[in-house]
This record gives structure tokens, C-alpha cells and sequence, in this order.
């Protein structure tokens, strides 16, 4: 019998910790095939079966229950080895765009949970810059809002769902509310920081919900918004709810329900050319993820976009 190979127990880890065929191949940056070929030659080199495939989830079997705590230490001491002989090789570059709902917040959280991992965080001006970094091998990856119609060469997971609060004048009459729906926004006008071509998300919540959207010429920071939306009677705007804010005078802010909108983040690479650093970086988002629990949708009580919907579905 050959012993098993490091690829066949990452597989195997990683399908054991997702319980999905198809997640596990994105953290692994490798395809679903790939991921599926690695555990079936693990499980006819140890003769015995490892997984029982179902068709919405996967489960280990007695025998993968006994592996998995070996097969991560077998992972661990042989990242040791490598590391030890290794050089010391320039750190993986992230580049993160959408400013204005300062993003970093998130990549902060996710890298705090990967000590080991070397990577050097940069801005980006939107989605087609990074895409265009990544294809050209500059980047590693990119952190920021995934939108339908990007690049075909960007694979992308979907790592965070934010709820956002309604910022509003504070003398109009909504602003006397706890919250507010979004459907009472449909009384006001959306202030958008830029063309609504560039901001897929805020013109898919003013279709759904019937608000009206008044554009910006440029995105020139958050306090040029906020200053619009204060000189706007009836304007209003979108922020993520954790976005640290110190409320100008003469601004509210409310959060919203029934339903709550989420602001969708994603990981994104190049699909044929994934970088090495990749799969950590997939890692560090899900655990952290689940410390924090980034990705709790319910459609009964949330609302996202179609297309960030169908991804979770």
C-alpha cells in the first residue's frame, strides 16, 4: 500500500470540516473533480470509506471520524518541514476595494486568525482593478463586493453578509422611528456616492424597494456623502451597521428590518492561475466566519440581491 500524499489529506480534511464537495474544492482552489479524485485514491489506498456523500452534505464515517485528528496533525508537521527549509518568500498581496464601507474591518478579523500567514494588504480603485492585477500576477487575491458580470477569469466565494443602517436628516419626520423599513425609504431619495452603474448593490436595493436614487458625479469619501445626505432634505443613504461613525450634527442614523439588507463581501482570484497563498486566505475567512457567524441568512427575515441569494442557495 502507498502511504497517502499531503494533497489526499488536505482533501480529505478540508471536505471532513466543510461537509461539501464543492466548498471545500474553493478553499482548496482546485476543482470539485479534483477534490473528489484525492479522497476516492485516499480511501482505496487505506481500504476503507472515509466519507458517505449525500446529496446536500457529506459525513464522516466511523473510519474518517479516527482520521481526521491524525490527518491534521500529518498536515501540521509536514507545513513544519516545508517551512523550516523553505526561504522566506515575499508575502501574498491582497488588494481591497469599496472604501467607503471600509473593508479592512473584515480583512483585519480574517488575518487575525491566520498568525502564520504573510500578507500585504493594498488599495484597489474598484473590481476591474483588481481583476486586472490579478490576470497580469500581481495580486494574489482581492477582498471587496463580487458583482454579476465580472471577469471571467475571477473565481470568487462569498465570505461575509453586513447588515446596513439608514442614514437620514435627523429633522426629517422618519428619523423620530427606532427603525425603519426599507420600504419607508421609498419616501425619501437614495444618495449615492458615485455613478449607479459602479454600484451595483444601492441600485438593486432602490429597484426592489422603490426609492428613488440620486447619484454622485465621484466617490470623494464618506464624509462628502454624509455632507450631501445632510444637505438633501429629503436624502438618505446606506451604511453598514458596524462601520465605526461618529453621527455628524444634523444626520441620523436607524437601522433597518423587515427586511434586513445585507451588504455581501467576497474573496476573489484568478481562476486558472490561483496564487498559493489562496487557500489560507479561504481558511482564515471561514474561521473567522464562524466565530462571528458572517454568513447567517435567513429569507424570511433578510434581503439580498438575486445573485448573492442564488450563491448561498
Amino acid at each position: 500500500m502507498d502511504d497517502p500524499d499531503l494533497r489526499q489529506l488536505r482533501a480529505f480534511v478540508t471536505v471532513a470540516e466543510q461537509r461539501h464537495f464543492g466548498h471545500a474544492a474553493e478553499q482548496l482552489a482546485i476543482t470539485q473533480q479534483a477534490a473528489s479524485k484525492r479522497i476516492a485514491a485516499l480511501e482505496r489506498e487505506l481500504g476503507v470509506r472515509l466519507l458517505e456523500r449525500g446529496p446536500a452534505s457529506v459525513q464522516l464515517t466511523d473510519a474518517g471520524q479516527q482520521l481526521l485528528a491524525p490527518a491534521r496533525a500529518a498536515l501540521a508537521a509536514g507545513q513544519a518541514a516545508v517551512a523550516a527549509v523553505r526561504p522566506r518568500s515575499a508575502p501574498a498581496r491582497l488588494d481591497v476595494w469599496g472604501h467607503l464601507y471600509e473593508p479592512l474591518r473584515t480583512v483585519r478579523e480574517a488575518l487575525a486568525a491566520a498568525p502564520g500567514l504573510t500578507v500585504e494588504v493594498g488599495p484597489a480603485r474598484d473590481l476591474a482593478a483588481v481583476a486586472a492585477a490579478l490576470v497580469r500576477g500581481e495580486s494574489a487575491a482581492g477582498f471587496g463586493r463580487h458583482q454579476p458580470g465580472a471577469e471571467r477569469e475571477l473565481a470568487h466565494r462569498l465570505v461575509r453578509l453586513e447588515p446596513l443602517d439608514a442614514v437620514l436628516p435627523a429633522d426629517h419626520p422618519l428619523a423620530r422611528a427606532e427603525r425603519l423599513r426599507p420600504a419607508d425609504l421609498a419616501a425619501l431619495r437614495l444618495v449615492l456616492p458615485a455613478d449607479p452603474a459602479r454600484l451595483d448593490f444601492l441600485a438593486r436595493f432602490g429597484e426592489r424597494f422603490g426609492v428613488p436614487l440620486l447619484p454622485g458625479e465621484a466617490n470623494l469619501g464618506l464624509a462628502h456623502l454624509l455632507e450631501r445626505v445632510r444637505a438633501v432634505p429629503d436624502g438618505c443613504t446606506l451604511l453598514p451597521a458596524e462601520l465605526p461613525l461618529a453621527v455628524p450634527p444634523g444626520l441620523a442614523v436607524r437601522p433597518l428590518a423587515d427586511p434586513v439588507p445585507l451588504y455581501a463581501w467576497s474573496l476573489v482570484w484568478h481562476r486558472e492561475r490561483p496564487h498559493p497563498a489562496v487557500p489560507a486566505l479561504l481558511r482564515a475567512f471561514a474561521e473567522r466566519g464562524r466565530e462571528r457567524r458572517w454568513l447567517e441568512y435567513r429569507p424570511d427575515r433578510d434581503w439580498l440581491p438575486g445573485a448573492d441569494a442564488r450563491e448561498l442557495a
